[in-house]
């Protein structure tokens, strides 16, 4: 059995905004103190995982070591069938120091032009991992697939979201209400499971 946040505060074991601000949003009706780690001033720690849930794991263990506070932190990406799930893990690191997701999403788009291939398939995953500062952690995953489109359409969001378009839409996560992005988002899948089992 899943352990239970027993309430009171949390550090969202991140220093991007976009994260901070949507799981904040998420977090929100469950009467959560949420601080995020770089309002803490937490250093960042390098993700040497492998895999999605182990840089999640990594992250938040980090953040409640340090704080001394329960922590949740998320790995998330975009991995695209044609690139060979590329770029995965690297997402945000295609974007370079500056984290700029334009130049991430035109190199995608790029190697899929020199590839053949216009469109692909793609898929969202979010490994979302809450942690205790005794060690504990609990981790959740979850996806969500569709197809990219070219050019980038829409400013919300955040990251690749401009050039995703989920499965059953029209519109990308960039044109998407906020509040209709997190009923489906990766993100909301692995959350929705987390809540279910540590709330």
């Amino acid at each position: 059995m899943a352990r239970r946040f027993a309430g009171g505060r949390l550090v969202v074991a991140t220093h991007n905004p976009g994260k901070v601000r949507e799981i904040g949003d998420l977090l929100r009706p469950h009467d959560v103190d949420a601080v995020s780690a770089g309002e803490l001033g937490l250093p960042e720690p390098e993700e040497t995982g492998a895999t999605f849930r182990a840089n999640a794991e990594l992250k938040a263990l980090a953040a409640a070591t340090a704080s001394g506070l329960p922590a949740l932190a998320d790995d998330s990406g975009l991995s695209v069938a044609a690139l060979d799930g590329d770029p995965g893990i690297y997402s945000a690191r295609w974007a370079g120091e500056t984290k700029d997701f334009a130049v991430a999403m035109r190199k995608v788009h790029d190697l899929l032009q020199q590839a053949g291939k216009d469109g692909s398939r793609a898929h969202f995953t979010c490994a979302l991992t809450l942690a205790w500062p005794d060690g504990h952690v609990e981790t959740f995953e979850g996806k969500v697939h569709g197809d990219l489109v070219w050019p980038p359409r829409g400013s919300r969001g955040f990251g690749y979201d401009p050039i995703f378009r989920a499965d059953g839409y029209d519109i990308t996560f960039g044109e998407m209400d906020p509040d209709d992005k997190h009923a489906i988002s990766h993100r909301a899948v692995a959350f929705r499971q987390l809540i279910d089992a540590c709330f």
